[in-house]
C-alpha cells in the first residue's frame, strides 16, 4: 500500500493532484480522508498475511499518506515506493545507513543541512569514507570516483546554491553510484528528482510539504525495489516511524500544498526584489531572481523556486536588531510554514555563513504587508 498508486485522483494539474492525492476510493457514508488509525497491533488469526500485521511495520494512515506523496513526487510512474518516517533526519539516516557498509565511499555536500557533519562523524566511525564538495558549480563531480552513494541537496540549505541534478546523476550512475536528492526546500511541486534520474527523493515533510509548523515527518521515495527494501528494513530495525496523528495531519495539509507554495514562492520573489534595493543587504540569494548565480540551471530543472530567501547584514548586532524589529516574521528555525520566519543562521554553528547571515522563510501573509514589515525592520535596525 506504499506505492504511488492512482486512487481516485484525476487530472494533471498540481492543485488537482494535491487535493486528491492518496485518497481512498469513495465509499458511501465514509469520510473522504479516514481518520488516523491508532493501532499497535491488528487482528491476525492464523497465518501471517495481509498488509497490516504490527504497528511498527505498517499503518493504514501511513499507507494513504505514502500514496499521496508518491503521486506528487513521481506522478504516473509505475513501481515507485514511498516510505514515511518520524522526521526528515530519520529519512536521511535510513537511506545513508541502509545503503553503505564499511569500506564504501559517500559524497556529501559541504554546504548542506547543518546536521550532515554529525552524519559524517558517524559514517566515519563505521569505516565509511566521506568526501564533501560544495553544491555550486557541480563541484561534487570532482570527488565522485569510487563512490557508492552521492547525496545532493539542491537548492542547498541555507546558501541556496543549485547544481545540475541530471548531470550529476548521469556521472554517478556511470560510475556505479546511487543518487539521493534532498528535495525538502523545493518540494515535489518545485522539482521531481526521480524524473531527473535520481534513485531516491528524500525530504523533511516538517517543512513546506505540511506547512504549518506542527508536524515532524520525513519520507523517502524510490523506484528500485531492492534498495527500497533495504530502506524499509532500516525503518523496521530503528523504529523511526511516524505517529498516525502526524501522518493524518500531513495528508490533510497536502491538500493546500499548491495554494501555499504558489503564494509563498511569489511573495519570496517580491521580497527578494525589495531586498536587492537595500544598500545594507549583501549576498542576496534567491534562485528565482534572473541574476541569481543559480537561476539558469534552476530554471531548467525547477518549476518553482521555493520560499526561502537568504541575505547578509553587515554585523551580527545589526542582524539581531533586524530580527527583533520584525512584527510579522517570527524569529524561529525551520522553514516552509504559512507564518514567515527568519533567523540569524550562524547562531547554531555548523553552517559556513557570515555572522550577519539571515535565512528568511516567506509565509502566506499578504505580500505588501510582509515586505513593508521587512523594510521597516531594516530601517529600525540601522545604527
Amino acid at each position: 500500500m506504499s506505492d504511488s498508486g492512482t486512487g481516485p485522483s484525476t487530472g494533471s494539474g498540481d492543485g488537482t493532484r494535491a487535493v486528491r492525492a492518496g485518497l481512498p476510493e469513495p465509499a458511501k457514508n465514509q469520510p473522504h480522508l479516514p481518520g488516523p488509525a491508532f493501532a499497535a497491533h491488528y487482528h491476525l488469526p492464523g497465518d501471517v498475511d495481509g498488509p497490516y500485521t504490527y504497528g511498527r511495520d505498517q499503518n493504514p494512515t501511513w499507507s494513504l499518506l505514502e500514496r499521496a506523496i508518491g503521486e506528487l513526487e513521481a506522478p504516473g510512474q509505475e513501481g515507485v515506493e514511498t516510505l514515511t518516517f518520524a522526521s526528515g533526519m530519520a529519512a536521511i539516516s535510513a537511506v545513508v545507513f541502509s545503503q553503505l557498509r564499511a569500506g564504501d565511499t559517500v559524497v556529501l555536500p559541504s554546504d548542506g543541512y547543518q546536521v550532515l557533519p554529525m552524519v559524517r562523524e558517524q559514517l566515519e566511525a563505521y569505516g565509511i569514507e566521506v568526501r564533501t564538495a560544495p553544491t555550486g558549480d557541480d563541484a561534487q563531480l570532482d570527488v565522485l570516483d569510487g563512490a557508492k552513494l552521492l547525496w545532493i541537496e539542491s537548492p542547498s540549505n541555507p546558501g541556496l546554491d543549485v547544481c545540475d541534478i541530471r548531470r550529476l546523476v548521469e556521472a554517478a550512475h556511470a560510475r556505479g553510484a546511487l543518487v539521493a536528492v534532498d528535495n525538502t526546500l523545493a518540494t515535489p511541486l518545485g522539482q521531481r528528482p526521480l524524473e531527473l534520474g535520481a534513485d531516491f527523493a528524500v525530504a523533511s515533510g516538517t517543512k513546506q510539504l505540511t506547512g504549518h509548523g506542527d508536524v515532524l515527518l520525513g519520507y523517502v521515495v524510490g523506484r528500485d525495489a531492492e534498495v527500497m527494501a533495504a530502506v524499509r528494513r532500516w525503518r523496521k530495525i530503528v523504529g523511526a516511524i511516524p505517529g498516525p496523528m502526524e501522518a493524518w495531519l500531513a495528508h490533510r495539509s497536502i491538500a493546500t500544498l499548491q495554494l501555499r507554495v504558489d503564494r509563498q514562492c511569489a511573495t519570496a520573489l517580491t521580497a527578494a526584489e525589495a531586498l536587492r534595493k537595500r544598500p545594507e543587504v549583501t549576498g542576496l540569494r534567491y534562485p528565482g531572481l534572473p541574476d541569481d548565480p543559480s537561476h539558469k540551471i534552476a530554471s531548467q530543472q525547477m518549476r518553482r523556486y521555493g520560499c526561502v530567501v537568504s541575505f547578509t547584514l553587515p554585523t551580527r548586532a545589526r542582524a539581531d536588531r533586524f530580527l527583533d524589529a520584525l512584527r510579522l516574521v517570527d524569529d524561529a528555525t525551520s522553514f516552509g510554514g504559512v507564518r514567515s520566519t527568519a533567523e540569524r543562521r550562524g547562531r547554531w554553528g555548523g553552517d559556513a555563513v557570515p555572522e550577519g547571515f539571515i535565512r528568511f522563510s516567506v509565509g502566506a501573509e499578504d505580500p505588501e504587508d510582509l515586505v513593508a514589515d521587512v523594510l521597516r525592520a531594516l530601517d529600525a535596525s540601522a545604527p
